[in-house]
Parts: C-alpha cells; structure tokens; sequence
C-alpha cells in the first residue's frame, strides 16, 4: 500500500531528525520550502508539519516556525560553536524552540564608564567605555544551567541597556544597530566547579565539570562589540563545532 505523500515527507525528516542531521533547536523546512521542495500543495506541506509535531519530534513556534525538540535520554543541550545562525538565535530562543521553559536571574547590570579587555586565543580584544556589563543566571525548567558574563559597547550600540536582558544581542546589534559583523572568536575550556567554591552560582551538591566558553563579536571595522565569558554546567551540556563556517551578514527572520 502506498504511503500518502505527507506521511513520506515527515518520515524523511523524522530519519534527518534521527540520524543528527537537524539538531535539537534547529528549524526545520517551512511549509513554503516543502512545497517548493517536493512539489506538493499547501494541504500536504502542512499536514507533513503537523505529523511530526504531533510525533513529538518539534514543536511550532508561532510566526518564527517548527523547531526540532530535545528528545536526548538525558536532555543534554547541544551547542555548536562557529554557527553564526545559533548565535544569532540567541539563548532565550533557542532553549524556548528546544521545548524548555527559559527563565534568567540577572545578578548584576551595571554600566561601565571605562573600557574593558581580555584574551582569547592568543588575541587581545578591548572595548572602550561606556560598557555595559550584565551578569547572569540562565535556567531551563527552573535548573539553572549557565552563569553568563557579557559586556556589551555602549559607543557602538547606545540604550542598549534599555532593552531587556532575554533578547538575542547577536541579533540586535545586525538589526536595531546596523552593525556589519566580521568575526565571532570563541575558545573553549573546561574545569571543575566545587561546591564550596565562592564562584559556584549553580547551586552544586558535588564537584560538577563545567565548560568555560570565551568569546569576542567583532564589527567589520575591528571594533569589539561584545564580550562574553560564560559557563556552563558539563553534566547538562555537549558542544559540537562547525568547521570553515560561511557567515552571511543578512537580516534574520526568526
């Protein structure tokens, strides 16, 4: 018996879901694009959409599109270090299209009147002041799962510290601020985090690895827009890399 073309359609992606092909967070074929793809009418592009929605293999997001769950046996979020689209997507974004519930504890929001610099990979980046620095907690279904540490130019994106503190940054800085970026240097590392440790903000019972990412957005004209350190608990994460990404400076559309 053959199989209605939708049902073909979904199972394909549900294997590209399976085989790691799509990643959870990531967004999946539009019903435009499968039309266009399979030369199917609109009916049966929404209705391959709604089967794998209700499959429980992603979920749609109203007006930005479907998005693969985390369907990991131990909910590990995967990160991907090098992809400008997962950057762009933002934190809050991307754990919401992951079918988690995101929630952040700011513990520190301050402006900086002088600059700020550090080193990462051998290379030292510098802001000039005004800075913007926001510390804090991010959790997933009430476990807080990164401490994060950014500072962000106030020279080249003003008010910015009028904004709340859940949006993509990334994504403000191509769209409110017009800024064309060159380059996002990050660097990865990892330690232990003991529960006595007066840095230990996660809330530990017990020695916990926790990876260390550092990481510079820079504009076309070499100036730092942003610095980031964060950490995040190893128990909850794995990161992958994408190698010689090709990064388009273009509009997003959630």
């Amino acid at each position: 018996m053959t199989k209605p073309k939708f049902i073909v359609i979904s199972e394909g992606i549900i294997e590209k879901i399976k085989s790691g092909e799509y990643q959870p967070g990531d967004q999946i074929p539009s019903e435009n694009e499968l039309i266009k793809q399979y030369r199917v009418s609109n009916t049966t592009a929404r209705k391959s959409l709604l089967d794998i929605e209700s499959k429980g293999w992603a979920k749609r997001i109203k007006g930005k599109g479907t998005f693969v769950l985390n369907r990991t046996p131990d909910h590990h979020l995967v990160r991907t270090l090098g992809s400008i689209m997962a950057t762009r997507r933002g934190f809050h974004d991307s754990l919401i299209a992951e079918g988690f519930r995101p929630k952040d504890l700011v513990l520190e929001k301050a402006i900086l009147p002088d600059g700020i610099s550090t080193e990462i990979g051998g290379k030292h980046f510098i802001i000039d002041g005004p800075v913007l620095k926001i510390h804090q907690l991010r959790y997933a279904d009430e476990e807080i799962i990164k401490d994060e540490i950014k500072y962000v130019s106030l020279k080249l994106c003003p008010n910015i510290h009028k904004k709340p503190t859940e949006i993509s940054y990334f994504k403000a800085y191509e769209t409110t601020y017009r800024l064309k970026i060159e380059e996002v240097k990050q660097t990865l590392s990892a330690d232990i985090t003991h529960p006595e440790s007066k840095d230990n903000n996660f809330d530990l019972k017990q020695a916990t690895p926790v990876f260390i990412l550092d990481s510079a957005v820079v504009c076309a004209n070499g100036k730092v827009v942003e610095l980031e350190r964060s950490y995040y608990r190893g128990d909850k994460y794995k990161f992958a890399i994408v190698a010689n990404p090709e990064y388009h400076n273009t509009d997003p559309e959630s």
